[in-house]
């Protein structure tokens, strides 16, 4: 037997296609008898809308844009799972646009926010332009930021100043005094992502809070990877006067941390200390240390916010901060007395 049709239902109930059509889209504009009458047709025909039909009826795409860079970095893929669990009990699809240069960052902010395209927008991490945001606007495109911030767009962020404390002053209480960290780019970034600023500052402000000098010898930046960490940790771990711990701004690259030990023979954590950032899945296998940023949390909730602000645009944007924990495993400990 054929699928049924919107026109089977509506001769069934004695209705028009228009009245269907109506009662499939919850219009308030139809009585309680005749909505009643045609959910009991829909039901015995075993009828199912088309999407794309019904994406027509209400002059929508049901589609979220999700514009992320590097995508397929560990923290993305649990902050796309946030957003797939949230998405899942609602009518909506998401796209994802990958984002690895800043001219395909640029056409994304541009070409993306059209409602023909999607009908919202999740941007992750990175920030808009006051120029960027405006478009946004003007475009009509309800927008939210994950892991950024603009104070005409809600967002959600992770604290990560307290975040990059939490990390470095862990260290500090155990007794380490000579404390390197492995950042992703700073300055040298084009993206200028406000993660890495931020947990470098938390870096600084712990250091000082405890009377310790910053130590410029002590800092490495480098792209976000194993190898490039187990490089930059070789570099530090090889220095006249070593540090006795390195935190890493991320978990991704404490494990290149990890691996330089191993190359130089140096026992975790009895002669090195190694502290991670994110609490990615592997981490406790790895049995590492690391502050835990809720990835998949900040997909969830950025997700909600968004599905909110589509149904009724906001008058003034939300600001979720999400904390940060301190996971503490086997990576970290005193350091040994020279």
């Amino acid at each position: 037997m054929a699928n049924a049709t919107i026109r089977d239902v509506a001769k069934k109930a004695g209705v028009g296609v228009a009245t269907v059509s109506r009662v499939l889209n919850d219009s308030t504009a139809v009585s309680p008898t005749t909505r009643q009458k045609v959910q009991t047709a829909i039901a015995e025909l075993n009828y199912s809308p088309s999407p794309i039909a019904r994406r027509l009826s209400l002059g929508r795409t049901m589609t979220i844009g999700v514009i992320a860079p590097f995508f397929i970095r560990p923290s993305y893929v649990e902050r796309l799972r946030g957003v797939e669990a949230a998405l899942s009990d609602s009518e909506y699809d998401f796209i994802i646009y990958n984002v690895e240069t800043v001219t395909r960052r640029n056409d994304c902010f541009h070409d993306v926010p059209r409602q023909e395209r999607v009908d919202g927008l999740l941007i992750m991490t990175l920030t808009p332009t006051d120029e960027e945001v405006d478009y946004f606007v003007q475009s009509g495109m309800p927008t939210v930021l994950i892991d950024s911030r603009h104070h005409h767009l809600s967002h959600v962020m992770i604290d990560d100043v307290a975040g990059g404390y939490q990390a470095t002053r862990h260290l500090i209480d155990l007794g380490h005094r000579k404390i390197g960290y492995i950042s992703d780019l700073l300055q040298e970034s084009p993206f200028g992502f406000r993660p890495v600023a931020d947990r470098y500052e938390g870096y600084r402000q712990a250091l000082t809070d405890a009377g310790i000098d910053f130590c410029p010898e002590y800092h490495r930046q480098g792209e976000l990877s194993r190898r490039e960490a187990r490089r930059l940790a070789q570099e530090l771990l090889t220095l006249p006067d070593p540090p006795t711990a390195i935190f890493a701004y991320s978990d991704t690259q404490a494990f290149g941390v990890l691996r330089a030990a191993q190359d130089l023979g140096l026992k975790v954590p009895e002669q090195l200390s190694v502290i991670g950032y994110d609490d990615i899945e592997i981490a406790e296998f790895l049995h590492l240390t690391t502050v835990r940023q809720h990835l998949y949390e900040s997909g969830a909730q950025g997700a909600e916010l968004l599905l909110s602000e589509i149904a009724n645009p906001l008058s003034r944007p939300q600001e979720i901060v999400l904390p940060t924990t301190l996971v503490e495993r086997d990576t970290t400990a005193p350091p040994l007395l020279r």
